[in-house]
């Protein structure tokens, strides 16, 4: 995971973004987790948002993926917020 990433649910639209929190990374590395389902030709219905630690992002990344979540390309834009 860069600057940011995407994990998709295999059988739903169900997504993730990861993103960094780039004001306090190199003191503390924070991430920012947007939860929400894309809505073709709408705006993304976003539901969540958590805040957490790099290394707790990781685990997080790291288990959805061994449960089959995929990575997919950005699903809604930057300016979309929670």
């Amino acid at each position: 995971m860069g600057q940011q990433g995407w994990l998709q649910h295999p059988t739903s639209t169900e997504t993730k973004r990861f993103h960094r929190d780039t004001t306090h990374w190199t003191e503390t590395p924070m991430v920012f987790i947007d939860s929400g389902r894309p809505l073709p030709g709408q705006p993304a219905l976003l539901k969540s948002r958590s805040y957490v630690h790099r290394d707790e992002a990781t685990a997080l990344w790291q288990r959805l993926r061994r449960q089959g979540w995929k990575p997919v390309a950005p699903q809604w834009g930057e300016s979309e917020e929670v």
